[in-house]
């Protein structure tokens, strides 16, 4: 007889598929910049002002957009979020200029601001404790996945058709991954059709959302706890947005490549990034398994994963060789997706009754660094006229976060409480 495939992994590959589609929706723009900027006239420094825009709705949402998930639930809050990116992607092709290019870059900044907070959420419902890492590792292998992907396909669509149809075809895209999360997908696991008592006696206690009930969150304990891990995401997030957003631009321009070798070298060096999420959150959970001990778990993977690509990111700064310069990005950021799973799974670890809420205060540090990344670098590189220049501020914000990820606890759970620091939640700081 052949075995029921659980509803909590067909939720979770339906997750996969959304990091997996959201991530190509906001890193399409990285290979299709040499051609905006040339029909469009803009200059370097003002691409990377478009390719920052995105980041700042969607570090203002994250805490916002995580409470919004706790509090209305996974299923109606991606519904939403869903619409709003599949739009702003397909009308990212529709742009003139600087200024719409800017607005567009915003609606899909805010679109998807509040979608990994409220996947989190969803995965807290939908999956049994001990696979959070393993769970964060999956679907954040899937957003690599689309980062190394997205170079190749968008370099064929812009050859095919034009890069502005290759916006056009990811709206597309979205939208039908939206419908079929509205039509499957249960806030509570019971409501599910296809689910078995077996499989929801392993899931963690579902906890209804009423509007008139007055749950409360300790803000200022879970700011105090999560601080630590967002700054780490922050140090973190500074080194992905490079990737994501200037890699196929550096080999175009610092190694003369034309745009379909550039997006052949940015999906190689992608992809190293797959298997360190996965591997990030699968070792995590192993040792927890093994040790008991969560803090060393955490904090382990998090070191080796920082220390690693701050290692073999050197090379960028003296090494002016194309294959080199390839193996040793692929191996940082191979090292540096080793952290992703862990920066996700602590949330969960620490808050898991609101992961929605303290997630989304986590991946503001993300959301921060994908503010200034971009607009530092291509800033560095019009100043300097030299590509490794920016890449020393990485090396030295992956040192410090080595140092920040020591002060982090996850073994010690929040408990929400009553106490004087408390506020109710249905006001969000």
């Amino acid at each position: 007889m052949k075995k029921k495939i659980p509803v909590g992994t067909k939720v979770l590959f339906l997750l996969c598929a959304m990091y997996f589609i959201t991530y190509i929706d906001r890193v399409n723009i990285a290979t299709a910049a040499p051609f905006i900027e040339k029909d469009l006239g803009l200059s370097t420094t003002e691409m990377g002002f478009i390719l920052s825009a995105f980041a700042y709705p969607y570090a203002l949402l994250q805490i916002f957009g995580g409470w919004i998930g706790d509090k209305a639930g996974a299923k109606k809050t991606l519904t939403f979020v869903g619409l709003i990116w599949s739009l702003t992607t397909a009308l990212t092709g529709m742009v003139t200029g600087l200024v719409s290019a800017i607005l567009v870059r915003i609606g899909l900044g805010f679109g998807e601001g509040a979608a990994f907070p409220t996947a989190t959420k969803a995965m807290s419902q939908w999956l049994p404790r001990e696979k959070f890492g393993f769970a964060q590792g999956i679907v954040h292998s899937a957003s690599r996945l689309g980062n190394a992907i997205a170079p190749p396909v968008i370099a064929l669509f812009i050859v095919a058709f034009g890069w502005r149809e290759s916006f056009f075809i990811m709206g597309a895209i979205s939208i039908i991954w939206m419908v079929v999360w509205t039509l499957y997908f249960k806030d509570n696991p019971k409501d599910h059709p296809k689910i078995t008592p077996e499989e929801l006696a392993t899931l963690p206690v579902y906890e209804e959302n009423h509007p008139q009930s007055k749950k409360i969150i300790p803000w200022k304990k879970l700011f105090k706890r999560i601080l630590p891990v967002t700054f780490v995401d922050f140090c973190y997030g500074w080194t992905l947005w490079v990737y994501l957003t200037w890699l196929p631009s550096f080999l175009f321009t610092a190694y003369h490549l034309n745009i379909k070798s550039s997006a052949l070298f940015s999906a190689g060096i992608l992809l190293s990034g797959v298997i360190g999420d996965t591997l990030g959150g699968v070792l995590s959970d192993r040792i927890y398994k093994k040790t008991k001990n969560l803090k060393f778990a955490r904090r382990s993977i998090l070191i080796t994963g920082l220390a690693g690509s701050l290692i073999f990111l050197l090379p960028t700064l003296f090494v002016h060789n194309l294959t080199l310069i390839a193996i040793s990005m692929s191996l940082a950021f191979f090292f540096l997706e080793l952290c992703n799973a862990n920066l996700w799974a602590i949330p969960m670890d620490i808050a898991p009754d609101y992961s929605g809420t303290a997630s989304g205060m986590m991946n503001t540090g993300f959301g921060i660094a994908g503010m200034v990344s971009p607009v530092a670098f291509g800033f560095l590189i019009s100043l300097s006229g030299n590509w490794q220049v920016p890449f020393v501020m990485s090396v030295i914000l992956l040192l410090i976060g080595v140092f920040v990820t020591l002060t982090i606890d996850p073994s010690n759970k929040l408990k929400m409480d009553s106490d004087q620091d408390n506020t109710d939640l249905t006001t969000p700081m």
